[in-house]
This record gives structure tokens, C-alpha cells and sequence, in this order.
């Protein structure tokens, strides 16, 4: 489904963000991107994206380059969800979720019936159908982040691309928030994340992507990725990675950081 081949990106007053990076998502994956801070996650899902152009290489969708979608179609295809969603104004939940049909509108065309069915349907699908009326100001953080991944689904993408998602919650909705991305992509969902959540990343994703200052450190299945050695090259610390008799996954203990 996607393909980046070579990707490269540096802004004009700062060295290089990415350099040389190529992987493929497949089709209904579910691959997290893992590096600290710097490392380039949030630029290279913006490129995945098409918000930004890499300064070379190339990335692909179904064998064609991403430079050369329009904007319209690809947003039809591909979500983004940041890390943390502000509304400049007292928006609804409802009206919050029925930003992610624009792309599907025509120019001053307004929502109908079947955009309303369908942010609903986003609302259901992550439990958030009861906030539909309430101000998304008033929302806890878990719960703006659960309507943010709505908006995200109603726009009926084919790949959820997810900065941070579970960034700034409790242990309670980091763990809501992986039942809900797992049951999405269960669905049919292509996703994509970035996190730095070792063990968050672990219990979700199926493949990883491994970034330190920009370039690729590993990526492929979970299990085979994330080892002591990796984690020792990710961030500079000896951790202990086993899979954990009850979770039924890897689990990430960090010992010490490497002097």
C-alpha cells in the first residue's frame, strides 16, 4: 500500500531531520514508529501525509507518488491525527467529527444526511456517541483524543496515520485507547503510529519502525525488532525485554541509562 523509499527531509536552517529511510506498510497493518525525542517521527508521519515534501526520495501509494495526488484525493485516502486537537472555537463533538468529511464535499457544499450517518457511526465506533451534543472543550483528554480519532475515521480513510496518541493520558486510557486502535484495525484500518511508549508500541503494533537522529535504526516485525540491543541504540539505556506470561506480550524494563 505504501512504499517510502529513500526519504530524506532537513529544514533551511537546521541540519538534516530524516536521512535515507525506506520501509512499506502493507495493506491493514498496524506499524509504530519508536525514537526519542528529535528522532524525526512526527515530520516523517507529516510526509507519509503529504503536509510535507521530502527534500528527496519519494513515497508511494499503490505504486504512485504521493506528489502526485491531489490534495482532495489524498485526503480522502489517508487521516491524520495529532498529537493534541485545539478547537479555535466553541465547536460540538458532532461538528468537531464532521471536519473529517470535508475532503469528501464539494466546494461550498454543505453536510447531508449521509455525512451526519457517517460521523455517527465514527462517534459509535469509539464510544463517544453519548459526547455528540457537549462542547469538545469540556472533554477530558482521553476523551478529546477518542473524538479526534473519530474525525479521523470519518473522513473513511484507508490509512489512520496517529502522532502520539496516547501522549498526554492515564494508564486507563492509554489502555482504552489501544483497545480501540486494535479494534479498528481489527476492521480494516490501516494505521501507522508514532509513540514513546516502549511497551504501548509492543502490546499494539505488529511492526516497528526504529528511528534515531533521523535514520533507520531496524524495522520489521515487533518480536524480531524490539530487543536489548535495539533499545541500548534507540535510547541509550540497558533494558530488559521478555514476553510477559499474562499480558501474552514483549514488555520493556529499563535497568540504567548508559554513561
Amino acid at each position: 500500500m505504501l512504499q517510502i523509499e529513500r526519504v530524506a527531509f532537513g529544514y533551511r536552517t537546521a541540519e538534516r531531520v530524516l536521512e535515507d529511510v525506506s520501509f512499506s506498510v502493507e495493506r491493514g497493518s498496524l506499524v509504530g514508529i519508536l525514537g526519542p525525542n528529535g528522532s524525526g517521527k512526527t515530520t516523517l508521519l507529516r510526509i507519509l501525509a503529504g503536509a510535507l515534501s521530502p527534500t528527496s526520495g519519494v513515497v508511494r501509494i499503490d505504486g504512485r507518488s504521493i506528489r502526485e495526488w491531489p490534495r482532495r484525493e489524498l485526503a480522502r485516502r489517508i487521516a491524520f491525527v495529532p498529537q493534541e486537537t485545539h478547537a479555535p472555537f466553541d465547536f460540538t463533538v458532532l461538528d468537531i467529527v464532521l471536519m473529517g468529511r470535508y475532503p469528501h464535499l464539494g466546494t461550498f457544499t454543505l453536510e447531508g444526511p449521509e455525512d451526519l450517518a457517517i460521523a455517527r457511526q465514527a462517534l459509535r465506533a469509539t464510544g463517544t456517541e453519548t459526547f455528540e451534543a457537549r462542547s469538545f472543550s469540556t472533554l477530558s483528554g482521553g476523551e478529546k483524543q477518542r473524538v479526534a480519532i473519530a474525525s479521523g475515521l470519518a473522513q473513511a480513510p484507508e490509512l489512520l496515520l496517529l502522532d502520539e496518541p496516547t501522549g498526554s493520558l492515564d494508564v486507563g486510557h492509554q489502555l482504552e485507547t489501544q483497545d480501540l486502535l486494535r479494534r479498528l484495525n481489527r476492521d480494516g484500518v490501516t494505521m501507522v503510529l508514532s509513540t514513546h511508549d516502549l511497551n504501548f508500541a509492543a502490546a499494539l503494533c505488529r511492526h516497528l519502525i526504529l528511528l534515531g537522529r533521523g535514520r533507520l535504526i531496524a524495522h520489521g516485525p515487533t518480536a524480531e525488532v524490539l530487543r536489548p540491543d535495539t533499545v541500548r541504540a534507540l535510547y541509550g539505556v540497558e533494558a530488559d525485554v521478555q514476553r510477559h506470561p499474562r499480558a501474552g506480550h514483549l514488555t520493556v524494563t529499563p535497568i540504567a541509562r548508559i554513561p
